[in-house]
């Protein structure tokens, strides 16, 4: 067992080694230039030559490629990760002051996606080609299809016009109000938590069809089991191990969808301060939260890979 979570740890080593490579070379490739981002065409345009070599020198890109990159894994080693071109603000600050509303989103659509797809799976699963099959399979096509931002904007417009209602546009955390926090991050999560939930009822009814007609299903039928506890202890059990793979490869849709749909929303967490520091080419603040998303993202599939190993002893040999 510890072999193999040694591999894994590994291995997500390596992935984020490469990922942030690819990340820090792509922002550096990229045309455009930080000063024009900074200061305008016209701004940048006064610029003497030696000025614009003092400013990217004090941006801290004046220096080769090779040296900005260790000096980025240096900051990531030390938490100090840099601060954003335009307001001064640390990243390590934004992050701490924006990151818990994300991952309140991330968790929030996780769950319901666990409440809303599990349970239309399983009786899709239990009476399949029905009238109810045919409507869950129907919705979660759809589902699937709607992208999660103009989702988002139609659930803003409709309760903006109909309601008159509006979304705290400051950071709430839960520990401050606890209501308005709420209104803050279930608009958001939910769109997200549909979305995903129309994956696992799609993976759950395939997963439970195939297992409940394996010989032990019907074996434990035979012996008098109601079909309750043949679902739920025999059958279900054996058909989570695909269901729990595709919420770990979801949760990189969850990041990379919190990105449009906190925009949409205008919920001012992680996402929508990387929409904005990607517009004004803050290279600092690109760079830090993309790694940010990457290393969540290798996280959790690697909690995966462990649940594996918890829920089917075969995997551990």
């Amino acid at each position: 067992m510890q072999k193999y979570l040694l591999r894994r740890a590994a291995f997500a080593v390596g992935t984020l080694f490469g990922v942030s490579v690819i990340i820090f070379v792509v922002l550096r490739v990229l045309p455009g230039d930080p000063l024009v981002a900074i200061l305008g065409f016209e701004g940048h345009a006064k610029l003497s030559a030696s000025e614009r070599a003092h400013m990217m020198q004090d941006l801290g890109l004046a220096d080769s490629l090779p040296v900005q990159y260790v000096r980025w894994l240096r900051d990531i080693a030390s938490g100090h990760l840099g601060k954003s071109f335009f307001r001064g603000d640390t990243v390590a600050g934004l992050i701490l002051h924006r990151g818990p509303l994300s991952a309140e989103i991330a968790f929030l659509a996780l769950i319901i996606s666990w409440l809303v797809g599990l349970p239309v799976g399983v009786l899709s699963a239990l009476r399949p080609n029905g009238w109810a099959d045919a409507i869950a399979r129907t919705v979660s096509v759809l589902f699937i299809a709607v992208p999660g931002f103009w989702l988002g904007l139609l659930v803003v417009l409709a309760l903006l016009f109909w309601f008159g209602y509006k979304a705290p546009i400051v950071i709430v955390h839960v520990w401050e109000n606890p209501w308005q926090n709420l209104q803050q991050v279930l608009g958001p999560a939910a769109v997200l938590g549909l979305a995903q939930g129309a994956y696992i009822a799609r993976m759950s009814r395939s997963c439970l069809l195939e297992v409940i007609r394996e010989d032990y299903v019907r074996t434990a039928r035979a012996k008098g089991a109601r079909e309750r506890a043949v679902v739920l202890r025999h059958a279900l059990p054996n058909a989570l191990l695909p269901v729990i793979t595709i919420s770990g490869v979801l949760l990189g849709f969850v990041l990379g969808g919190s990105v449009a749909v906190e925009q949409a929303f205008g919920v001012p967490g992680l996402g929508r301060a990387l929409v904005v520091a990607i517009v004004e080419r803050d290279i600092i603040v690109v760079q830090n939260l993309v790694l940010l998303y990457a290393a969540i993202f290798v996280v959790v599939n690697v909690l995966v890979d462990m649940s594996y190993a918890i829920l089917d002893p075969r995997i551990r040999y």
